[in-house]
C-alpha cells in the first residue's frame, strides 16, 4: 500500500479528501476513539432486543419479504451467513478497485456513527481490509440503488467472512480466506444483525459521485484551458469575458469561467494581433462566446451535487437503524438512493454538454471556412495530408455517446422483492454511466487541447499567452509534435489524454497565473 498516514474514521462524516486519499491514494484507516465507544454502545441494545421475546425487524425476523418470518435463537448466525451469501449475486465483469474502496469505506463510516448495532470486530476487520489492500471482487450487475447496493456490498461482506475472491495489495486474484490468513487476519462470525448492517447502504453510488465531482473540478477548469486555446487559436476576443458583463448576470459559475479564461489570455501576442481597428470580426460563435456560459452552469450543477454528497457522508444508512440513546431498533427509508441518483444523471448531462460545445470548437479549427486562415484540418499539405480530420470523428464518436449516457437512470423504477420493494432509485446504475461520462469528457478535452496546441503554432509568428504557451510546451515536452506531415495520432491522443487526466495541462497554466477559481 502507499506509504501515507492511516485516515481517522470516527462519528463523523468522511471528507472529499479522505475518501480520494482512501480509495485512490491507497491510504489506510483507523477506527476512532468515539467510533468505537458508538458502535459498542449501539451493540449492547441489539443484544438486548436479541434476547428479547418481541420479534425486531433484521434481529430475529426475516428480510424483504419475508420479515414477517420469527428466526429462533439457535438460526439466527445462520440467518446473517444466510443473507450474505445469497445476496452476493453480481454477475459481469469486476468493478474498479477505487470504487469498492469506496463502497467499504463508506460502509464503515456508516457503522462508525452507532446507528448498524454491529460488534466492534465486524467493524475493525472491515478498517483492515482496506489498509491491508485487500479488496473483494464486486460484479458490475446487481444493484437496484435501494435497500442500498445490496449485491456489491454483499460481496464485501462475503470477504469477511472469508468466503469469495479478492485481490490483494499487489491486484492477485485469491480466496478471501487465503488473503486474510496471509495479512494475520481472521474472519467473524457474524452475528444477530450484522450481516443486513453490512450490506444496506448506498455506498456505492455514494463514493463514485464523490470521486466523479473531484474529476469534474479538475475537468472544468481545464475545459476552460481548452475554451481559451480555442478562442485564441481561432482569432477571437477576450472581451466577451469582461466581468462587468459576467455580473448583470450573476450566476457564480458563469463569473468563475470568464475570470479564467481571462487570466489564461493575458497578454496574448495572437489575440493582440487582431484586437485593433481593423478587425472587422463583429462576434464570436456562441462557441467561443458562450463558453463561460456553459462551463459555469457545468460548475453550479456540480457544487449542487457536492452538497447533496456532503449530506449524504453526514447520514447513517441502513435499515432498521439503532437509536442507542432510546434503547430501539426502527425501520425507515433512508437507504433508498433518489437523491443521489438523481444528481448522478445531472452530472451525466453536465459532462455531456461540456464536451459537446468542446468538440463544436475543436471542429471550427478543421474547417478552411471558419479557421480565419489555418490549413484545412490543420493538415501540413492538404490532400496528402489528413491533418487532425479523424480526431474530431473521435470526439464527435465520444460525444454521441455522451449524450446517449444523459439520459437519465433514476427515472427508470422497476420492482423487486414480490412487490415489498416496489419502487428503486437505479443509483447505481447512474453512477456506473457517469463513470464512463466522465472518462468521456476526458478525452474530448484532450483533442481539443491537442488541436487547439497545433493551431497556436501555426499561428507563428504570433506568440499564444503565457499560460497557453505552458501548456503547449508541456505537450511538446510529452512527446506529441506539432504541426507537420501525418503521422500516427492514437499514441499522441493517448498521451493527451493522460496529461489532462493527471491534472499536468491545468498545472502548466496555474504555474503561470496562479490557481484557477
Amino acid at each position: 500500500m502507499a506509504d501515507m498516514e492511516n485516515v481517522e474514521v470516527s462519528t463523523g462524516p468522511v471528507t472529499f479528501e479522505q475518501l480520494v486519499a482512501i480509495t485512490r491514494d491507497g491510504a489506510g484507516v483507523t477506527l476512532g476513539e468515539p467510533a468505537r465507544t458508538a458502535i459498542n454502545g449501539a451493540r449492547a441494545v441489539v443484544e438486548e432486543l436479541a434476547a428479547g421475546t418481541t420479534p425486531a425487524y433484521g434481529i430475529s425476523t426475516g428480510f424483504g419479504a419475508l420479515a414477517t418470518r420469527h428466526i429462533p435463537t439457535a438460526m439466527r448466525a445462520q440467518l446473517q451467513k444466510s443473507l450474505v451469501r445469497s445476496h452476493a449475486a453480481g454477475s459481469g465483469p469486476e468493478v474498479e478497485r477505487e470504487v469498492v474502496r469506496g463502497l467499504m469505506l463508506l460502509r464503515l463510516s456508516t457503522l462508525a456513527t452507532g446507528h448498524t448495532g454491529v460488534r466492534l470486530e465486524t467493524a475493525q476487520l472491515l478498517a483492515d481490509l482496506l489498509t491491508h489492500g485487500i479488496t473483494p471482487v464486486v460484479r458490475e450487475y446487481g444493484s437496484l440503488g435501494c435497500s442500498g447496493d445490496l449485491a456489491p456490498l454483499s460481496h464485501c461482506a462475503l470477504a469477511l467472512m472469508g468466503e469469495g475472491e479478492v485481490r490483494d495489495a499487489a491486484g492477485t486474484l485469491m480466496p478471501a480466506d487465503e488473503a486474510l490468513a496471509a495479512a494475520g487476519l481472521t474472519p467473524v462470525e457474524l452475528e444477530a444483525k450484522e450481516g443486513l448492517a453490512l450490506i444496506n447502504g448506498t455506498d456505492g453510488m455514494l463514493a463514485m459521485l464523490v470521486m466523479a465531482i473531484s474529476d469534474l473540478r479538475m475537468l472544468l477548469r481545464t475545459a476552460d484551458i481548452a475554451a481559451a486555446m480555442s478562442v485564441e487559436g481561432q482569432l477571437g476576443t477576450d472581451r466577451v469575458f469582461a466581468p462587468e458583463l459576467q455580473a448583470i448576470r450573476p450566476h457564480p459559475g458563469q463569473a468563475l469561467s470568464a475570470a479564467n479564461l481571462t487570466a489564461l489570455l493575458k497578454d496574448s501576442g495572437v489575440v493582440a494581433s487582431h484586437r485593433g481597428p481593423d478587425c472587422n470580426r463583429v462576434q464570436d460563435a456562441y462557441s467561443l462566446r458562450c463558453s463561460p456560459q456553459v462551463h459555469g452552469g457545468a460548475r453550479d450543477t456540480v457544487e449542487y451535487a457536492a452538497q447533496v454528497a456532503g449530506r449524504e457522508l453526514d447520514s447513517a444508512v441502513d435499515n432498521p437503524v439503532v437509536l442507542a440513546e432510546e434503547g430501539r431498533v426502527e425501520s425507515n427509508g433512508n437507504f433508498h438512493g433518489a437523491p443521489i441518483a438523481y444528481v448522478l444523471d445531472f452530472l451525466a448531462i453536465v459532462a455531456a454538454d461540456v464536451a459537446s460545445i468542446g468538440e463544436r470548437r475543436t471542429d471550427r479549427f478543421l474547417d478552411k471556412a471558419r479557421n480565419h486562415g489555418l490549413n484545412p484540418f490543420l493538415a501540413d499539405d492538404p490532400g496528402v495530408d489528413s491533418g487532425l480530420m479523424i480526431a474530431q470523428y473521435t470526439q464527435a464518436a465520444i460525444v454521441s455517446e455522451l449524450k446517449r449516457l444523459a439520459n437519465p437512470a433514476s427515472v427508470d423504477s422497476i420492482p423487486s422483492s414480490a412487490m415489498q420493494e416496489d419502487h428503486v432509485s437505479m443509483g447505481w446504475s447512474a453512477a456506473r454511466k457517469l463513470r464512463r461520462s466522465v472518462d468521456g469528457l476526458t478525452r474530448v478535452v484532450a483533442i481539443e487541447v491537442l488541436t487547439a496546441a497545433r493551431a497556436l503554432d501555426m499561428r507563428a509568428p504570433f506568440e499564444p499567452s503565457p499560460a497557453t504557451g505552458a501548456v503547449v510546451r508541456v505537450l511538446r515536452e510529452a512527446g506529441i509534435e506539432g504541426p507537420g506531415p501525418d503521422r500516427h495520432l492514437s499514441p499522441e491522443i493517448e498521451k493527451a489524454v493522460e496529461l489532462v487526466a493527471s491534472g499536468a495541462v491545468l498545472a502548466a497554466a496555474e504555474e503561470v497565473v496562479g490557481e484557477l477559481a
